[in-house]
């Protein structure tokens, strides 16, 4: 039909990331379909326009080609990460993406493929969750049958985001422990950024698929210092930096992962994510990022780290 605005089909749109992704394709006229299973509704999407399919990425075959039907791209950002075990990170970010990409095939076989992946799957000998997202990258594409548009963000972060106000919290106080890891480089990326990324790759002329390193304008990444002090200096604070040392991680690293299996949670640290942690190069790789004429970052970390605080301060989280 002329005129018809095109369809995107979103995983994890009640997400952080998921939010912005739906808000920057529906800002482009893009008609939105989710898969949730609970109401999308939050107050971040004001008066949301979008066709809901109840499920997830374990729903049966033929939820996920309801889902898929007639998609011109279907987007695919949810994922775990964090699980209890091994077992559950696989379910979810292998056999989850398996499963989405096999319905894509069958009910949408001219749509883009766009996948939002993890710095992490570059290093997946690091972590459970790093080797689940690599597992999740090529699962997703072999069940599609075709090559999709793999996007590997540094650390996302930004309003709305509640795993980095730690960061915030830590900068309050007179001594701010930081990790005593001067060679490690940290990427980071605006999380509207990132969502401009997806949008790109759905809306330029003709797909690219491969893999594509997301950071913001320091490819090469910020030093623990760097991170911390761009958090003191978001809150107006200036904390005496404690360095933590290396060899502490991996114990704190042990003992929260065995308080999560006693207390049966996911834990966010895990011996798996202290190796993460402790890799020395999370900046981004130059010959995979995007083409420059096609998208580059606008918000740097001191800028991005600003918004977020004028954001927490609103809403009552930072004083």
């Amino acid at each position: 039909m002329a005129g018809r605005a095109p369809l995107a089909a979103i995983t994890g749109g009640t997400g952080f990331l998921g939010r912005y992704v739906i808000a920057a394709l529906r800002d482009s006229g893009w008609r939105i379909r989710l898969l949730v299973r609970r109401d999308p509704t939050h107050p971040q999407l004001p008066g949301l326009d979008a066709e809901i399919v109840m499920g997830d990425l374990l729903s049966d075959a033929e939820i996920l080609r309801r889902f898929s039907a007639d998609a011109d791209a279907v987007i695919h950002v949810a994922g775990a990460i964090k699980a209890r075990d091994r077992e559950v990170f696989f379910r979810v970010n292998e056999a989850g993406s398996a499963a989405l990409g096999a319905a894509a095939a069958e009910a949408a076989p001219d749509a883009r493929l766009v996948m939002i992946s993890s710095l992490a799957a570059r290093e997946p000998d690091l972590s459970d969750y790093a080797a689940s997202k690599r597992a999740g990258e090529d699962a997703f594409q072999k069940t599609a049958g075709r090559p999709a548009t793999i996007l590997r963000p540094s650390a996302v972060h930004g309003p709305w985001d509640t795993e980095t106000l730690v960061l915030f919290q830590l900068a309050q106080r007179r001594f701010m422990p930081v990790p005593d890891l001067p060679e490690g480089r940290l990427g980071f990326v605006y999380v509207s950024d990132v969502a401009d990324a997806v949008r790109t790759f759905c809306t330029a002329e003709s797909p690219l698929p491969g893999i594509f390193e997301i950071g913001d304008m320091q490819h090469q990444g910020y030093s623990w210092r760097d991170v911390s002090l761009a958090a003191a200096d978001a809150m107006n604070r200036t904390p005496t930096l404690l360095p933590i040392p290396r060899l502490i991680w991996p114990v704190a690293g042990l003992a929260v992962e065995t308080l999560a299996r006693l207390t049966r949670t996911a834990p966010m640290m895990s011996r798996g994510k202290v190796r993460e942690m402790l890799h020395p190069d999370w900046g981004t790789d130059p010959s995979r990022l995007p083409p420059r004429d096609l998208w580059q970052p606008r918000i740097g970390l001191s800028e991005g780290f600003a918004h977020t605080v004028a954001w927490a301060r609103d809403q009552g989280v930072l004083r």
